[in-house]
């Protein structure tokens, strides 16, 4: 672990497996804290606190854009661990270090334009002036799917800001948490701006984030049921919550867009990190007109993709994260087969050869889903892209909206008004409008309902790090 900037044992001396999701191989052991190791770590962020907060924000700007350049000095190696640890493909997890990167450099310069003003009075003889102020110290828990922009995109924002930090990675994927810890160390962060506290157990280590007074804000990725868990304890201590959570996405195929289009851009997107992410298409809705036409090129394509270890030269969907993972997947693809959805790829598990020691299920398209079937309802995070046919399209923004989720959506059309109804009438806080990749580090990414609080990203990332202080000058 890293606690006041020192690499330490937990504790008790325990420590945890790390294995490789495509081989079953242990890769590595890390510390396995616990409630008084997250104290510890608390204690060098508070500690750190009244210093870092106090750090002109162009010096922290310069340290944030040290540890970008750097991020992208490593990002071979930093890739190379992913794939070994998380199970993408490699050209996928050179991605994702860049795009975790620019978090750093989008709020170095955003560290630069923290604000105040003047502000006028009812009274004559009277001014004030308003600033901000870091929130403090900020308690951060993350996901295995995206092992190191999920850690970039809350330490950049919180570290602009002049927030200590206190990490938790996901119990899966603890080592790219200590390879971007380099990163920040070797970059010259102060000790005890930056702590890392892994863990095999996160409960107890996540009951000190939520009751512990100095803690002023959580911030949290991963599912719902946690989320709402974290955020109901976190109440209890007034701590500003920012989650982001779950999502069921719709993908919208009007009658106007191009099908060959979106089938293509449904394809690229769904099997995306073995679709194990929040935002990746869980409801193609596909108008009875264009059908065919999409099923006939989606399902051609989908037969082509290479399954298999992310080192692997062409290969473009690994494994998923563990047993449970392919369980579920399994458990959803033979409900729809059951209640008459049709499988024209996939539909199994993978265990050819070298792959039958890891947790690999093969790229599947369903057709004919309708609402009775659990992968119509459920999240389903794996390498499934349930096709629905509609016919009238008055009624699919409604259908879209049948969830309690709100992250992403999806809609293809060539016809502007119909977007614009689409963008003002679908209940997700993320939109792409022909479009598969509608995030950035430049703006806000967060959803609605059951999706979560708050956004990370953009200008508004920096404000969940910052309170608003007001002065009044009587003249």
């Amino acid at each position: 672990m890293y606690i006041n900037g020192e690499r330490v044992s937990a504790a008790s001396g325990d420590t945890f497996e790390v294995t490789n999701p495509a081989t079953g191989e242990v890769i590595g052991r890390v510390p396995d804290g616990a409630a008084s190791d997250a104290t510890a770590a608390i204690d060098a962020a508070a500690d750190a606190a009244t210093a870092w907060a106090g750090t002109p924000p162009f010096a922290r700007a310069d340290l944030l854009h040290t540890a970008w350049q750097l991020m992208l000095d490593r990002a071979d190696d930093l890739a190379g661990l992913m794939t070994t640890e998380q199970g993408k493909p490699l050209r996928a997890s050179k991605a994702e270090v860049i795009y975790g990167a620019d978090f750093l450099r989008w709020f170095a310069e955003e560290a630069r334009r923290i604000e105040g003003a003047w502000l006028t009075s009812g009274r004559a003889d009277q001014r004030f002036l308003q600033t901000h102020a870091p929130v403090g110290v900020v308690a951060a828990i993350t996901p295995w799917n995206y092992p190191i922009s999920m850690l970039t995109r809350k330490m950049g924002p919180a570290l602009a800001a002049g927030c200590t930090m206190v990490l938790k990675p996901a119990e899966a994927t603890p080592l790219c948490a200590q390879a971007v810890i380099d990163v920040f160390e070797d970059a010259g962060f102060p000790p005890g701006v930056v702590n890392l506290v892994t863990t095999g157990d996160p409960k107890p280590v996540g009951d000190v984030f939520t009751g512990d007074p100095r803690v002023r804000k959580l911030t949290f990725t991963g599912s719902t049921a946690v989320g709402r868990v974290l955020a109901g304890k976190a109440a209890s201590n007034l701590q500003r919550v920012s989650v982001e959570l779950g999502g069921h996405a719709p993908f919208i195929v009007f009658p106007d867009a191009d099908p060959v289009h979106a089938a293509k851009g449904a394809a690229a997107l769904k099997f995306l990190n073995s679709g194990q992410a929040c935002i990746s298409p869980n409801r193609l809705y596909v108008h009875d007109s264009a059908q065919q036409a999409f099923i006939d090129t989606i399902v051609p394509r989908v037969e082509k993709i290479s399954v298999g270890v992310g080192t692997t030269d062409g290969v473009k969907v690994g494994p998923l994260i563990n047993e449970a993972a392919v369980a579920k997947v399994e458990a959803q693809v033979e409900d729809a087969r059951a209640k008459g959805a049709a499988v024209p790829v996939g539909g199994r598990r993978v265990t050819d050869g070298d792959l039958a020691a890891g947790h690999f299920y093969a790229p599947t398209i369903l057709n004919n889903v309708t609402d009775d079937m659990a992968i119509y309802r459920e999240e389903t995070f794996g390498p499934v892209a349930p096709v629905i046919t509609y016919d009238d399209v008055d009624t699919v923004i409604e259908a879209a909206n049948d969830t309690n989720y709100g992250l992403a959506a999806y809609v293809y059309t060539s016809d502007l008004k119909t977007a614009m109804r689409a963008v003002e009438g679908l209940k997700f806080g993320i939109i792409g409008v022909n479009d598969v990749n509608p995030t950035s580090a430049t703006v806000p990414f967060g959803g609605m309902n059951d999706s979560g609080l708050g956004r990370e990203g953009g200008h508004e990332g920096l404000a969940e790090y910052l309170e608003t202080k007001v002065a009044g000058f009587a003249l």
